[in-house]
């Protein structure tokens, strides 16, 4: 069973590191440290668990791929099927596009090479961190006369105060970074938007990912794809998301 260290900050935000190289674990514990966020470190999924399960409860988990008797998508996946619905970020050195893809199907919200720097991590934890607090352009405007804290359209409800989906009444379980997908194409029902737009969105604006220039879109088609399962998994002839190649998505207007 893994050892437990932990660092205490004045920062009332707390992340857990599970990774099992000792040396990367205390420099991003260090640099998490300096920038005031409370730091908890596990060189293994098993002692992370222990310490869930008694009443660890981080506001964040940033997670190595490759370790030892549990992986990293294996402690996603059992962090999910036993209701912990804590953000993850994967930090791995594995860059091909296949472990990023598992990684945001599997319920992460981000995926970030071990090359990068922590500046640009730290504005990946804000924006994860910041959920709907961080509000886009006409974000809180009430739909069809509404209530400005819920948004109807069609069957589709958001409720913005708690950044939760329902679908014909039944809650679509949207991690917060779906949900403001959800969100920004409902804003714009009936209206393209681009793949760039998405991808700043989760990522903040600047940020690239994927093979080449144009790589960000597999990112977005990975979201997009994890979004129409959820919605299918309660109704599975939901099609209210529609593709454009090439362009973006769009939220199908009701018909009338």
């Amino acid at each position: 069973m893994g050892s437990i260290e932990t660092v205490q900050t004045s920062k009332n935000i707390e992340i857990a590191v599970v990774d099992d190289d000792p040396l990367f674990r205390e420099t991003l514990s260090e640099n998490l440290k300096e920038a005031g966020y409370s730091v908890e470190m596990f060189e293994a999924g098993a002692s992370f668990f222990d310490w869930i399960g008694d009443s660890g409860s981080p506001d964040l988990i940033l997670l190595d791929w490759r370790m030892p008797e549990m992986n990293g998508i294996e402690v996603l996946k059992r962090m999910r099927e036993e209701g912990y619905e804590t953000p993850v970020i994967f930090l791995t050195a594995l860059s091909e596009q296949i472990y990023e893809e598992a990684a945001l199907l599997s319920g992460a919200v981000d995926f970030v090479e071990k090359s990068r720097s922590f500046a640009i991590l730290h504005k990946r934890i804000d924006l994860i961190l910041s959920g709907n607090k961080t509000k886009q352009t006409g974000e809180g405007e009430a739909v069809d006369g509404q209530n400005a804290e819920i948004i109807r359209h069609g069957e589709l409800e958001l409720r913005l105060d708690s950044s939760r989906a329902f679908w014909r009444g039944e809650r679509v379980n949207l991690s917060l970074t779906e949900f403001k997908i959800v969100h920004l194409l409902l804003q714009r029902a009936g209206q393209d938007v681009t793949y760039r737009e998405i991808y700043d969105l989760v990522h903040g604006q600047g940020f690239l990912a994927g093979a080449g220039p144009e790589g960000y879109r597999a990112n977005v088609r990975t979201f997009m794809k994890r979004i129409r399962q959820k919605f299918r998994e309660l109704h599975s002839e939901f099609d209210e998301i529609e593709n454009y190649p090439g362009f973006g998505y769009r939220w199908r207007m009701p018909e009338s």
